[in-house]
């Protein structure tokens, strides 16, 4: 089969192009517009809230006596919606906020704008493409238990984006009351606090009041290896979530896949659980290496203090670096994670 080239676009034509659409979306009526938020997609569809109502609701049609009654869909306070989305517009993920519009004789929408985002999670895909995962969201939870056995480099990958996205982000420990007498994951987790992170401990069936305080007016991403309970957090802190769980396989000790989509759970005052399917690998390729060492900020102090400019903090012994990780002043682990990172991204460089 040939391989067929796409043809690249003019700067003059992807002007035209970009002004096109822009009268388009001028033109549309917007009359009816309401506000929106994304809490769920499916491919080219997505379910919206309504977060408001019309001022003149549509009325139902009236029908004879003996005919069928047609279907119709109330625009209500919360309601949700299956929608189709404008062409012209940027590819939409969980957590946007919107403007639709909603046909109560079919019970579907279409969404005609977008509001500017104020935070946007991402994670390149298998197609070495940037894929949005969630926006709008104010806190990252990242999620570890003792089992399955917790994977820093991991952690670590997290926090990477969270930095890159300019998102706090809080570590908590679950499944606190497996923990064994003088449990290596308690380093892990007071290692994390001592660097500056915000850390919790929640134990399975347990009280999770002060995690939900800590959730109140945030909208939250969940995000952390499959099977360290995630989704059981969720259905406590919410119970009509109905968000399935899986019981940890006894014969891999690894956690099955049982969220399929990013999903929106609102629950209290103004705040919202963006459940996200579970993944073992946070590939961090797209990033630049500038935005690599912020995420890590004990090793950015450190970088231009080395003897030579070009050191690869591997094997010089005028390396900063390697000296501080030597003099306990920062951790080898969290060394060798940035330097595994700096090497995957600069080798996917060169590949593009």
């Amino acid at each position: 089969m040939a391989l067929i080239r796409k043809r690249r676009l003019t700067e003059q034509q992807q002007r035209r192009i970009q002004k096109q659409q822009k009268t388009r979306q001028e033109d549309l009526d917007t009359s009816s517009d309401l506000e929106g938020l994304v809490v769920q997609h499916y491919g080219r569809q997505l379910e919206v809230q309504a977060l408001s109502t019309p001022d003149i609701h549509p009325e139902k049609p009236v029908v004879a006596d003996g005919e069928p009654e047609p279907f119709w869909k109330e625009i209500e306070l919360d309601s949700v919606w299956r929608c189709h989305t404008r062409t012209n517009l940027d590819l939409l993920v969980t957590g946007d906020r919107v403007k639709w519009q909603a046909d109560p004789n079919t019970g579907l929408g279409i969404i005609t704008a977008i509001h500017p985002r104020k935070s946007l999670l991402t994670r390149p895909d298998r197609y070495h493409k940037v894929k949005p995962v969630a926006a709008n969201i104010s806190l990252i939870v990242i999620v570890f238990a003792p089992l399955p056995e917790p994977a820093p480099g991991l952690i670590d990958r997290y926090l990477v984006a969270c930095a890159d996205a300019d998102i706090p982000a809080l570590l908590v420990m679950n499944k606190a009351d497996l923990l064994k007498e003088n449990d290596p994951i308690l380093t892990l987790l007071q290692e994390y606090q001592d660097l500056g992170y915000e850390v919790m401990q929640t134990q399975s069936d347990g009280d999770l009041t002060v995690l939900s305080n800590r959730l109140e007016n945030e909208t939250v991403a969940f995000v952390g290896q499959s099977g360290v309970g995630k989704s059981t957090l969720i259905n406590a802190i919410v119970p009509d979530a109905a968000q399935k769980t899986n019981i940890i396989s006894e014969n891999s000790a690894l956690g099955q896949h049982t969220t399929t989509s990013t999903r929106l759970i609102g629950f209290g005052e103004g705040a919202a659980l963006i459940d996200s399917p579970g993944i073992r690998e946070f590939g961090l390729w797209h990033l630049t290496l500038d935005k690599v060492q912020i995420g890590f900020p004990e090793i950015e102090n450190l970088l231009g203090h080395c003897q030579f400019r070009n050191c690869t903090h591997k094997h010089e012994k005028q390396c900063a670096l390697r000296q501080a990780a030597s003099a306990g002043e920062i951790l080898p682990r969290r060394l060798d994670s940035y330097l595994r990172l700096i090497d995957e991204i600069t080798e996917a460089q060169q590949k593009n």
